[in-house]
């Protein structure tokens, strides 16, 4: 045990000295490894970051809900024409429904209009505004950074209230100034009454509560669109997971007899769950992460290629040192060790420098509001596969060291 650790100390010596004698010659050699290993943790990172952003913003839904719509969302095997003549959803279906139902422990519609909302001289534009109740609240797992949710009495009496999305909130009041504020809505002035937590749900489009405002529905027939102009989807949340399935085929059969279908007609409803979303967005990561393993794959074959190139020129060059050392007695496990340490040291300064640029980029993107996670793994990840490349590139040219005849060696010119 301590000839081995003594041969490898000293081959590490060797290899360090090696590299240090070619200092220009080594980080140009190790630049594939450097691109390669921050392809690998920032794709990493980045992966991990909206995987996160998206279960966060699932979860800020509420785990319990099913969502009666016009529409099917998921798996959809309605064609898309019958879907269109489906007729709407209105607030009298939505009264109906909720009269009738037993089982939900909150039900709230939800009606929403693309608008520009202004503070003074700033505006944001394309914002999901949402119209919905007081009992939308209950519906979901929402937190607030500051003041609350809309009542029912402003609720029912279609007060000019709003509730901010965090990203919303910092875009129009950088100073944290939003709540008590007016902001205008389509020219109609609304009194900030809450400003909602920051749930992370980067890319959930209008699922993503960050970049909504929420109003009374009143307020969006009033001033956006008529009450029978667009279908209204109805937020249904179960008391626990266990009671989804029972909450979803009373919704089933209570719609049935709003709508006035008869037993051999097809629903002109859907009843959507979040379990079709999740599996799109689980789709959606497999589609990034398949990505990320060619390109980075890529990457790194390439980075490998090149440095299992330079060992062969080290060992060519080195060829009377090898014979010197073969002719007083080194093994050929020794010669083996020697290169590819040197190759796994090239791999592991690399990796090393590459970690250190991915982490870099990680606080770049971070600025721009794009989920970027730095975790431990992603430095065991680095230094792995800088070292797993390097073993792997070096051992042919370290086999090939190993091989050589002392004799031949010593006459090499």
């Amino acid at each position: 045990m301590k000839h081995f650790l003594f041969e490898l100390k000293e081959g590490l010596i060797i290899s360090l000295k090696a590299i240090q004698s070619n200092t220009i010659r080594s980080v140009l050699t190790t630049l594939g490894i450097i691109i390669g290993v921050w392809a690998v943790v920032v794709m990493t990172m980045a992966i991990r970051g909206i995987d996160e952003s998206f279960q966060t913003g699932v979860a800020s839904l509420g785990s319990d809900n099913i969502y009666i719509d016009k529409w099917e969302w998921f798996n959809n095997d309605t064609p898309w024409w019958e879907l269109r003549n489906r007729r709407n959803l209105d607030m009298e279906d939505y009264n109906k429904y909720k009269s009738l139902a037993r089982l939900p422990l909150a039900v709230a519609p939800t009606m929403w209009t693309n608008q520009t909302v202004k503070f003074e001289d700033k505006s944001v534009e394309f914002i999901n505004v949402q119209g919905t109740t007081h009992d939308y609240i209950r519906t979901t797992n929402l937190d607030f950074e500051q003041g609350r949710f809309f009542n029912e009495l402003e609720s029912n009496g279609g007060r000019q209230v709003v509730v901010l999305g965090s990203e919303i909130n910092k875009k129009l009041f950088p100073l944290g100034n939003g709540l008590g504020s007016n902001v205008k809505i389509k020219g109609r002035k609304f009194k900030v009454v809450g400003i909602l937590e920051e749930q992370g749900s980067w890319v959930m489009g209008n699922w993503n509560p960050d970049n909504q405002v929420f109003i009374p529905i009143e307020n969006v027939f009033k001033y956006f669109h008529s009450r029978h102009m667009r279908s209204i989807t109805f937020n249904v949340r179960a008391a626990s997971s266990a009671m989804v399935p029972a909450v979803k085929e009373e919704a089933i059969g209570i719609m049935r007899r709003v709508r006035g279908l008869q037993y051999d007609e097809r629903n002109d409803f859907s009843i959507n769950q979040q379990d079709g979303l999740l599996s799109n967005i689980n789709e959606t990561i497999g589609v990034i992460q398949i990505a990320g393993l060619v390109i980075t794959g890529l990457a790194l074959f390439v980075g490998a290629i090149g440095i299992m190139n330079i060992m062969f020129v080290s060992v060519k060059e080195r060829t009377r040192e090898i014979g010197i050392r073969k002719a007083i007695g080194a093994k050929k496990r020794t010669i083996l060790g020697q290169f590819i340490s040197e190759s796994a040291m090239l791999c592991l300064i690399g990796g090393l420098i590459g970690l250190f640029l991915a982490v870099i980029t990680s606080m770049i993107i971070a600025q721009m509001d794009f989920p970027s996670k730095i975790t431990p793994d992603s430095v065991v990840l680095a230094v792995g596969v800088s070292l797993l490349v390097g073993v792997l590139s070096g051992f042919a040219p370290a086999f090939t060291a190993s091989k050589m005849d002392p004799v031949d060696s010593l006459r090499y010119e």
